[in-house]
């Protein structure tokens, strides 16, 4: 079943979500129309004299590359789940792309002296690809509350505490420096190794820590000396030398030796966001925070299956859960598009100049309704738009090949470009 489906009142009020079948019904009977169609919300045409409103609780799970969100009653009824997959990784790569070709062209055309300390950082600032993960957890966080009763926000602050991991010794102000307390080693390493063993990757069976090093022959208890390994690979190596033990598969060896010395970059970046998430989140609604491993211990009581949204639903305090909504909401953040008029090629140098947005009211990536009176294409379509300056569009159906037609035959706007995309997960 599908989630949950919005419903506000003609004020814009948000009222209690209600089933997709008495959805359907609203529609069908006309007392309801479609408001906005991602997330799915129904607008009343009739004033509700008692409008039924029962508040919700709205939980989420910060990650590096994926955020879940989830909408849980008092009762503990899952009613709504939605995924959220960022793009840092795409801003950062194309900022450095900028950065590079910038150089190029500078060093190219003319020489300029570097310029030193003229330029402050204000008090919080985080990178761009940081900061777009806190922004769209906001922006999906305030949409939420647009449109549900939410009551109180359960965010889960995930940490890694790698400082007294690498000394368990450290206390007094040298732990003041540390950062990401509260998880354990063992959780660490399963993030770490992708929850495989390190010598066979083998994965969906009992892992044990492994030294890497062994302790008879020197080895530390730092968390860099351990790696996953399952029972046979474990038993197997003993205290033989790691280079020894994979002499025969120089290639593991290498990812061995590399990975083990490799920070984790995912736990860095939601350490690094976490605060500034509740931050600019407990300014619309009243939030409250909970740790990871209770997260973990939840949904391992409740005997749930490692997912982003169903990690959300587990956050904070739980007692039991029903999920009614077993066909989440799957969100990738696509970006506004580029600013930049002036198209270049791989040198940096000027190719052609694109048209000003929007053309003629529509914008790449809106969502529309095409009717096609004639021709091989003819019929009615709903797909993503790509318009053009000459007054001709591609339109992407669902399931078909992109489509060539004119503007003209746009009826209507389904759902306007948000930068973001979306599918449901079946």
């Amino acid at each position: 079943m599908s989630n949950y489906v919005f419903v506000i009142d003609q004020k814009k009020t948000p009222l209690k979500p209600v089933h997709p079948k008495r959805a359907r019904q609203l529609l069908s009977s006309g007392k309801a129309a479609v408001f906005r169609l991602f997330p799915f919300t129904l607008i009343l045409k009739k004033e509700v004299p008692n409008p039924d409103i029962h508040p919700l609780t709205l939980k989420i799970d910060p990650g590096s590359k994926v955020t879940g969100f989830a909408l849980v009653t008092d009762q503990g009824e899952v009613v709504w789940r939605m995924q959220l997959e960022h793009r840092g990784g795409i801003i950062k790569k194309r900022l450095e792309q900028r950065r590079a070709l910038r150089r190029k062209r500078r060093s190219r055309l003319r020489y300029r002296q570097p310029r030193f300390l003229n330029r402050k950082r204000q008090e919080g600032w985080l990178p761009p690809s940081l900061m777009h993960r806190v922004q769209t957890t906001e922006t999906w966080a305030k949409r939420l509350i647009k449109f549900c009763p939410v009551q109180e926000i359960w965010i889960e602050k995930v940490k890694f505490d790698t400082q007294a991991m690498e000394n368990p010794e450290i206390d007094g102000k040298e732990y003041q420096q540390g950062t990401l307390q509260g998880y354990s080693v063992r959780e660490y390493l399963l993030e770490k190794w992708d929850r495989k063993c390190a010598y066979c990757k083998k994965e969906n069976v009992p892992l044990q820590v492994e030294h890497i090093h062994s302790k008879s022959k020197g080895g530390s208890n730092q968390v860099s000396n351990l790696c996953l390994a399952c029972e046979r690979c474990n038993q197997k190596k003993g205290d033989k030398s790691i280079k020894d033990f994979l002499k025969k598969k120089p290639t593991i060896l290498e990812s061995v030796l590399k990975q083990a010395k490799s920070p984790l970059k995912d736990a860095s970046a939601v350490n690094a966001t976490r605060n500034k998430i509740v931050e600019v989140i407990s300014q619309h609604s009243s939030v409250k925070t909970a740790t990871g491993a209770q997260t973990k211990m939840n949904r391992v009581r409740l005997g749930l299956p490692k997912e982003h949204c169903l990690d959300a639903a587990c956050v904070g305090e739980v007692e039991t859960l029903t999920i009614l909504s077993h066909q989440p909401l799957m969100v990738t953040a696509t970006g506004t598009g580029g600013r930049q008029k002036c198209q270049t090629n791989k040198y940096g140098y000027p190719i052609k100049h694109r048209p000003l947005r929007p053309i003629q009211g529509f914008q790449t990536g809106d969502i529309v309704q095409v009717d096609i009176p004639k021709g091989k294409n003819q019929g009615q379509w709903t797909g993503r738009l790509c318009p053009y300056s000459d007054g001709n569009c591609e339109i992407c159906p669902k399931g078909r090949k992109r489509l060539g037609t004119k503007l003209s035959y746009v009826s209507r706007v389904v759902h306007q470009k948000d930068s973001y995309k979306y599918r449901h997960l079946s």
